[in-house]
């Protein structure tokens, strides 16, 4: 049994890690992650999540973990910045309201999957001008959902959360605990 990361991302590495998980091997997936018609974030995250999962080649006894981070502004899903231009239009959308980050996960092993979900509510302060340049200016915005990264230069611009600050990072370490016990992998494993 090996433990497959689909995901390309350092920090859902870095957050297995807090839980003593390293992946035998990470292979992302290729998949189209473009929302349907009239879909709605929470929905959006999931099947992308489940699609990773299944479009992630493993062995039948091997088990993959996939994660989709959202950022939903209402209806609205707010995904990777394609420019700076697209970036400062997102952030300024954020800019003093508050917001969810979505995070779904999906564990996978053989033809079973496990799926949970993580909403958490999140607050952008009202960003002046410099501070959407200077944010800006970091690059930090690049390849992340809403154009930020919480743990990174943008924490500054966010004054409160309620919710798993893990989730908002990009994969909530205790729902995934849950999801690979369940899966059957040995995540408390006896230390000699």
């Amino acid at each position: 049994m090996k433990l497959i990361l689909g995901s390309g991302s350092p920090r859902r590495r870095e957050l297995l890690a807090q839980i003593g998980v390293t992946a035998d091997d990470i292979r992302p997936p290729d998949i189209n992650e473009d929302p349907l018609k009239t879909e709605l974030p929470r929905a959006y995250c999931q099947r992308i999540a489940r699609e990773k999962a299944m479009a992630t080649r493993a062995d039948a006894d091997d088990i993959v973990l996939c994660a989709d981070t959202t950022v939903a502004l209402g209806r609205r899903i707010l995904g990777k910045p394609s420019d700076a231009g697209e970036a400062a239009e997102f952030l300024l959308s954020l800019s003093g309201r508050r917001h969810r980050v979505i995070t779904a996960v999906a564990v996978r092993r053989g033809d079973q999957i496990w799926e949970r979900d993580v909403v958490s509510a999140v607050k952008m302060k009202k960003l002046s001008n410099p501070e959407l340049n200077a944010y800006l200016a970091t690059g930090d915005w690049e390849g992340k959902a809403g154009a930020y990264a919480i743990q990174g230069p943008a924490g500054v611009l966010i004054p409160w959360i309620s919710g798993s600050f893990t989730g908002i990072v990009g994969l909530p370490v205790a729902e995934t605990a849950n999801l690979l016990q369940a899966a059957g992998y040995p995540l408390y494993k006896e230390r000699t």
